[in-house]
């Protein structure tokens, strides 16, 4: 009875080989990211808000979103915002809710005290008065100790942001891309040198908004190319409305594969909105869009994120959503689906 065992194993074997050409089969592609930035939540559970699914069951937003079809988070990081919303305690929160779920997870570095966009990229209270060398410290142990905080509570994240809608630069004055490209790449490098220094494997975005506009990307990417930068992904934010929005999906096609043929990196969408009374238009948006990201040469387009689709009945003046004011989804989102 044992030799027939083996002689099965061996034969066994021999199938394998032959079904394979005799080499290891390949692993299985990466799940395109269909992700929702949700870093307003614990804000507004503990404001009162309630969230239902479709049928109208009070349920957790998160599993709301993961049964809509969403697979991944993002999760923005200031380092000393008033209220301590968004500090490294409470993305730590919002992180391990999403990992139990099996979610993927992005952070999203905004270095600043508050909001950091293409209008305003203020340096963080503490860090205001810093020279240059300093300052650059500073941005590496922020980036090092939140990432190694997550790290030691079980939780690496898939990719990180360095910078947010980093379109001028960041860390203004210092860092504002057009008065010192210089300065930027190299603020950009302290990030990403941390991220790595806690995972290597960890993937490290520079997002700019308005994905439609080539020549912004070019000049932002040429620059920080020219000044010894580092990053492994190309991020766009893109916020059309129902009567523009197919017009700044094939601008943005257009610039997606500009980005991966100019840089040889892979892009992703890191943030995009519509009207939360627009729910059609954003299905037909946001279905397009993912069907144009998927077709990204090279299999390089990663994946879509909507921004705070959960924020609902004008949550801080905020309408871009895709909850209706009842704290329901609309329809947008069954485009992750």
């Amino acid at each position: 009875m044992k030799n027939i065992l083996v002689l099965l194993w061996f034969a066994c074997l021999g199938c394998n080989k032959s079904n394979s050409g005799g080499s290891t089969p390949p692993p299985p592609a990466v799940a395109f990211a269909k992700g929702a930035d949700v870093s307003w939540l614990t804000e507004m559970e503990a404001a009162g808000r309630i969230f239902y699914n479709s049928s109208g069951t009070a349920q957790d937003c998160i599993q709301v979103l993961k049964n809509l079809g969403t697979n991944s988070v993002r999760l923005r990081v200031w380092v000393d915002p008033a209220g301590g919303w968004c500090n490294a305690a409470d993305v730590l929160a919002k992180a391990t809710r999403a990992k139990n779920l099996g979610l993927r997870i992005m952070i999203n570095f905004h270095y600043s005290d508050s909001w950091a966009d293409p209008g305003q990229q203020n340096k963080p209270a503490a860090w205001a008065a810093q020279d240059f060398a300093t300052l650059q410290t500073s941005v590496y142990n922020h980036t090092f100790n939140v990432l190694t905080t997550l790290k030691t509570n079980g939780i690496t994240p898939e990719w990180v942001q360095v910078g947010n809608e980093t379109n001028d630069g960041m860390l203004w004055p210092t860092g504002k891309a057009s008065v010192n490209m210089a300065n930027f790449a190299a603020l950009v490098n302290q990030g990403y040198n941390a991220v790595k220094a806690v995972d290597a494997s960890v993937k490290v975005i520079v997002q700019i908004s308005n994905g439609f506009d080539n020549s912004l990307f070019r000049w932002i990417f040429d620059g920080l190319k020219n000044n010894g930068a580092k990053w492994d992904i190309i991020g766009m934010s893109l916020y059309p409305t129902a009567a523009n929005w197919s017009t700044l999906n094939s601008q943005c096609m257009a610039n997606m594969n500009d980005m991966v043929a100019r840089y040889n990196k892979p892009v992703m969408i890191c943030e995009v909105g519509m009207s939360w009374d627009q729910a059609a238009a954003c299905n037909a948006f946001l279905t397009d869009l993912i069907t144009k990201v998927k077709s990204v040469p090279g299999n390089k387009g990663l994946g879509v994120f909507y921004w705070e689709p959960q924020s609902y009945n004008n949550w801080q003046g905020y309408t871009l959503g895709a909850f209706d004011n009842s704290g329901k989804p609309t329809v947008a989102l069954n485009a992750f689906n």
